[in-house]
């Protein structure tokens, strides 16, 4: 999604003075919430949009640190050392809590020793997309080029051991077929590539390439998503194309492990309240991001699931960081 509309996302929310308070066991000191990457994309707006919340409805300061480096792992360090009573909570990316613990050696952190499930707190689709005249029209028509010419399509990727890039990974495995992949720092120069002839496919998030959709730049071949996205009813899931897959980005929140649990509880409860906010859920939709908040064990249920999936495929694969 681009920088500067997430930036007035973030800064644009105005939550209903009526919805006041917060269960029994939220902190009741100054909050900060840790968003590990630069200010702009969907965690800091979603973390942003979460301090915001907190503060109008408890009363006390909540503040977002965007603690960057290392790919976030300094942020989810600064977490991870904190003190286990509400007041410093992680928001994070899928990648950073199920394919890191794999594919990165030596992290300072332990995803199920070190933290807590909060909450999931939203989702975006995944898409395969192609420039507006490509011939790979649909999944199946992608897979039938695949296998008549070995190693002929190139799809890129936002980097080596990103979900972006393991989701293709799992469709090739499922497909039976072999792509090349391409990776990239990013989604900028991979876009330019692939309206450029150098790629012919790219693996993104929805908001990223749903305006290039829209202005008729690019093809989208297929999401990712069990079901049909709403942004855009006509494209086909690989679920339905044959091939059992069903994946999405999403954000989560999660604090200190020894947290008590009534905190943990009330946090939960109360991040929902802020999130479903007609005003919050309405313009996170437009943008491509669906509210989807998981109570902890089921958020905890997922973060085991996804991270044995990935470290299946990663080591199938023998696919390595950097």
């Amino acid at each position: 999604m681009k920088r500067r509309t997430f930036l007035a996302l973030g800064a644009g929310f105005a939550l209903p003075a009526h919805a006041q308070g917060v269960p029994a066991g939220f902190p009741n000191r100054a909050i900060t919430l840790v968003a590990p990457f630069t200010p702009g994309g969907p965690i800091d707006v979603l973390a942003r949009v979460l301090a915001q919340g907190f503060q109008q409805r408890s009363g006390v300061v909540a503040s977002v640190d965007n603690r960057t480096g290392g790919g976030g792992t300094i942020g989810i360090d600064l977490v991870r050392r904190a003190p286990a009573d509400g007041t410093t909570m992680l928001v994070i990316p899928a990648g950073n809590l199920t394919i890191s613990p794999t594919i990165i050696r030596n992290l300072p952190y332990d995803v199920e020793r070190d933290f807590a499930p909060v909450s999931m707190m939203a989702t975006t689709p995944n898409v395969i997309v192609g420039p507006a005249d490509t011939p790979l029209r649909t999944p199946q028509a992608l897979v039938a080029a695949a296998k008549a010419r070995p190693d002929s399509i190139a799809y890129a990727s936002s980097g080596v051991g990103s979900q972006l890039h393991l989701l293709m990974e799992l469709f090739r495995s499922k497909a039976g077929i072999e792509l090349q992949h391409v990776p990239y720092r990013g989604t900028t120069q991979a876009l330019t590539d692939l309206l450029g002839g150098r790629v012919q496919l790219l693996s993104s998030n929805l908001p990223v390439v749903l305006p290039g959709i829209r202005e008729g730049r690019l093809h989208a071949v297929a999401v990712t998503t069990a079901r049909r996205v709403p942004q855009l009813p006509d494209v086909p899931t690989l679920a339905e194309s044959g091939f059992d897959i069903d994946v999405t980005s999403w954000y989560g929140l999660l604090v200190p492990r020894a947290t008590p649990d009534a905190t943990v509880r009330a946090i939960t409860a109360t991040t929902e309240t802020v999130l479903r906010a007609p005003e919050v859920g309405n313009t996170l939709a437009n943008q491509g991001l669906e509210i989807v908040c998981e109570p902890p064990e089921v958020f905890a249920a997922r973060l085991k699931r996804e991270t044995a999936l990935w470290a299946e495929i990663i080591r199938a694969r023998g696919i390595t960081a950097g």
